[in-house]
């Protein structure tokens, strides 16, 4: 098994709190109204949202893949921290085993903060990743950080 690490950072103009609640702890309830064709719903399959919570997300019609589960390993709401595993889906197909990522929300002056994020791919045997794909799932989230971000500086009350 081999294990290709990636990361990222992006700066956001909301504050690291709202993103974090936004992004994280309620992305079940917000991210499906805000991207609907991409994300149809987020189920809890098991937990209460905190570390060992099975969510799987569900996507629109017309997508690649029907579904993928997510397992919460570490959610640290105080430092605003959250490390969760991709344990099903059609994005493992046969050559990854997981995808761990790390996603943390650290504050910058004028209620600002930088996402920091780290994806592990934990390969199958010595198979190696697309730069392509991994290049494609970046835009997808980064497009996803900025949906999330219009809307809260558009709605400044939201997860106040």
């Amino acid at each position: 098994m081999g294990v290709n690490t990636i990361t990222h950072e992006v700066e956001s103009q909301v504050s690291a709190a709202r993103m974090f609640q936004a992004l994280v702890v309620d992305s079940h309830n917000l991210i499906p109204k805000l991207i609907p064709q991409g994300i149809k719903s987020v189920e809890l399959i098991q937990g209460d949202g905190g570390a060992g919570t099975i969510k799987q997300i569900n996507f629109g019609e017309g997508t690649q893949s029907k579904y993928m589960k997510h397992r919460i390993d570490v959610l640290d709401t105080e430092n605003f921290f959250c490390k969760y595993t991709l344990i099903e889906g059609a994005m493992l197909g046969d050559i990854l085993e997981s995808i761990v990522y790390e996603i943390k929300f650290e504050s910058t002056s004028g209620g600002k903060c930088v996402i920091k994020s780290k994806s592990e791919y934990h390969t199958i045997g010595d198979f190696e990743l697309n730069e392509e794909e991994i290049k494609n799932g970046k835009e997808r989230a980064l497009k996803m950080y900025k949906v999330v971000e219009t809307h809260l500086l558009q709605n400044p009350t939201v997860y106040a």
